[in-house]
């Protein structure tokens, strides 16, 4: 028996290669509606929660609710630049194929979101109906609760998940939920202590492509770390 029933994938920097590009949309957007900030700066306090948390926080820091047009306006720059350069994370569609395991993804953007990267980048179709937002929730991540509700409504239990994610928060999430979690550090946005950082969040193992997954999760959890180079 595998060691796993359910492969639980992040969708930014793990399926689609959008981190970096979000960062630099989300910084412009921000700093062009009063609130001063890098794309560096985004990605360090902002990558892998969800949209909704990130704006309550700035707005609490600003003193003041940002301006209506910000929404919009966000949403327009990044449907603009990523209808023109989104791609999908390197050989995700070839790992999919390989995986026999049930897959869904849990992710912080919307469900709009979600659905048009995925479909943006061809990946749509290898997950069907099984697509998880934050927004279905409470509390997204680091808390354990998008995971726990996209195990529950594929009807696996936790210790039978294993979760692919790319974010400090989300695998704390995860691993909150009782589940085993794969970092994967292979994203454009990702830096020389990426790796480092997932496994100091709990992942089990860190992984920097995507061909080394189908192994992994034919493995299950191993006994070390692996850090890919």
């Amino acid at each position: 028996m595998t060691a796993f029933d359910l492969v639980i994938f992040d969708c930014d920097g793990v399926l689609v290669d959008s981190e970096a590009l979000a960062c630099v949309v989300h910084a412009e957007v921000l700093t062009a509606h009063g609130y001063e900030i890098s794309a560096e700066q985004v990605h360090q306090r902002f990558l892998g929660r969800s949209s909704r948390e990130a704006r309550a926080e700035i707005e609490t820091e600003m003193g003041r609710a940002l301006p209506d047009e910000y929404t919009a306006a966000l949403k327009a720059t990044i449907d603009h630049v990523f209808d023109a350069q989104l791609q999908p994370v390197p050989h995700i569609a070839d790992a999919l194929a390989r995986i026999a395991q049930r897959v869904c993804v849990a992710s912080s953007g919307t469900p709009t979101r979600i659905r048009s990267s995925l479909a943006t980048t061809g990946l749509i179709e290898g997950f069907g109906p099984h697509l998880f937002s934050a927004s279905q929730v409470t509390n997204g991540k680091p808390a354990p609760d998008l995971f726990l509700f996209a195990a529950a409504e594929m009807g696996v239990p936790p210790a039978r998940c294993v979760v692919i994610e790319d974010s400090v928060p989300g695998v704390t999430g995860a691993a909150a939920a009782g589940m085993t979690v794969f970092g994967f550090h292979g994203g454009a946005h990702c830096h020389p202590a990426s790796a480092a950082e997932l496994r100091a969040a709990g992942a089990t193992l860190t992984f920097n492509d995507m061909r080394q997954l189908p192994g992994l999760v034919t493995q299950g959890a191993v006994r070390s770390p692996l850090l890919s180079t």
